[in-house]
């Protein structure tokens, strides 16, 4: 997330004290609902060649702060479970994006400048951050059937992947986004859209999830990205989401 180099503080504590506060609510009132913590493939981190596809088992080499956040969300869900056997889920999700994503995010960034520039509103140069990354997509409508299940059918204070077993290098991202377009496209490297650190791929195993619940990702990644710059050409500017 890259809003958590800019705002460190506000990236801790929103998503752990949130959470804290949360659970201490349930646990002083007596109630348990059913909880799902949506955690993040991104604490994984520094993952090497050799350990992918990444397993829950996985060591968790975080290298953000909003990473840092989501390992101690996920250790405070399971440390509820273990002490008060609060009824929570952990699930790691990996990269989803769809429709209505807002722009900080790598994919919905480059629909959003592609349907800028068919529009004439800036000019026809994209600029980018590091295209070398591997991220493994799944669509957001896939990523959030993926949610309800695991609260119905997973185990409390389990942890699980949810993606699809495949990754894209952002590169080819946006080469099939330009194939949709066709206006010709100047990509430029912007070095305030590179990281302090980033982690160079993430790709997942989620048979532990379908073991659990029977989900497999059914929208093609290539599909999400086509409804994605679909609906930058449709949006209007002033109720782009931010």
């Amino acid at each position: 997330m890259p809003t958590s180099w800019k705002a460190p503080t506000e990236s801790l504590t929103t998503n752990v004290l949130g959470q804290l506060n949360l659970f201490e609510a349930c646990r002083r009132s007596g109630i348990s609902p059913r909880i799902q913590i949506a955690c993040s493939s991104e604490e994984y981190g520094m993952v090497y060649e050799d350990e992918l596809p990444i397993k829950e088992t996985n060591p968790l080499r975080p290298l953000s702060p909003y990473a840092v956040s989501k390992v101690a969300q996920d250790m405070l869900a399971y440390q509820y479970w273990m002490s008060y056997k609060t009824d929570v889920v952990r699930t790691r999700g990996f990269n989803h994006e769809g429709p209505r994503r807002g722009p900080v995010f790598v994919a919905s960034d480059f629909a959003k400048q592609i349907a800028d520039i068919e529009r004439g509103q800036k000019a026809p140069v994209i600029h980018v951050g590091n295209l070398e990354a591997r991220r493994d997509f799944t669509d957001v409508r896939d990523m959030v059937k993926a949610y309800w299940l695991a609260l119905e059918k997973c185990a409390g204070g389990e942890v699980y992947n949810i993606c699809s077993g495949k990754a894209w290098r952002i590169r080819d991202v946006l080469d099939l986004l330009l194939t949709m377009t066709r206006v010709k496209i100047e990509v430029r490297e912007d070095a305030a859209r590179l990281r302090p650190s980033d982690v160079p791929v993430l790709l997942g195993d989620y048979s532990k999830f379908h073991a659990a619940t029977g989900w497999d990702p059914t929208i093609p990644f290539e599909t999400t990205l086509a409804d994605m710059l679909d609906y930058w050409r449709r949006a209007e500017p002033a109720r782009v989401p931010v």
